[in-house]
């Protein structure tokens, strides 16, 4: 069986760019059991309600759900259970100190295969409030119509 390269992408939590300001990202590995990894296989995760928390030392991800294997058996996994995340112990050292401000938490964006290996991609955030998530729509809106305005005027000198 040849080795499996690149990066595929199982799930995304594209509400986290929404909600919270992304200051920094993190690659972690993680501790999975073999229904589990299976079940990832099949592309099947969901980050919506998921965080990542340092205790003891450690990090650990919580409610991140991962489906039980349709073929599993006894030997099945429960889907909400915490996991651990594979970090150097610089990189836990280093969040333990950011963590202690206040309003900071980590979020987790994507879990993908990378080389194999199941990883999630955790961010040091800041909670965003409701105008500064109107205010980014705003933008987001604005650019698109300038966009569109260069788009049409570059059509029209053509033609």
């Amino acid at each position: 069986m040849a080795k499996e390269t690149g990066r595929k992408l199982i799930a995304q939590n594209k509400k986290a760019r929404h909600d919270y300001l992304i200051l920094d990202t993190y690659e972690c590995g993680l501790v999975l059991t073999g229904t589990e990894v299976k079940s990832l296989r099949q592309g099947r995760a969901s980050l919506v309600d998921g965080f990542a928390q340092l205790d003891g030392g450690e990090a650990w991800l919580h409610n991140v759900h991962i489906p039980e294997y349709s073929q599993g058996t006894w030997t099945n996994h429960s889907a909400r259970r915490k996991r651990k995340l594979l970090m150097h112990r610089a990189e836990i050292d280093k969040l333990i100190g950011k963590l202690q401000e206040s309003g900071l938490t980590l979020v987790p964006l994507q879990l993908y295969f990378k080389d194999g290996r199941a990883k999630v991609e955790i961010a040091l955030a800041r909670g965003k409030k409701e105008y500064d998530k109107r205010h980014a729509l705003r933008e987001k809106q604005d650019r698109r119509e300038a966009e569109r305005a260069v788009s049409a005027a570059r059509r029209r000198q053509r033609a």
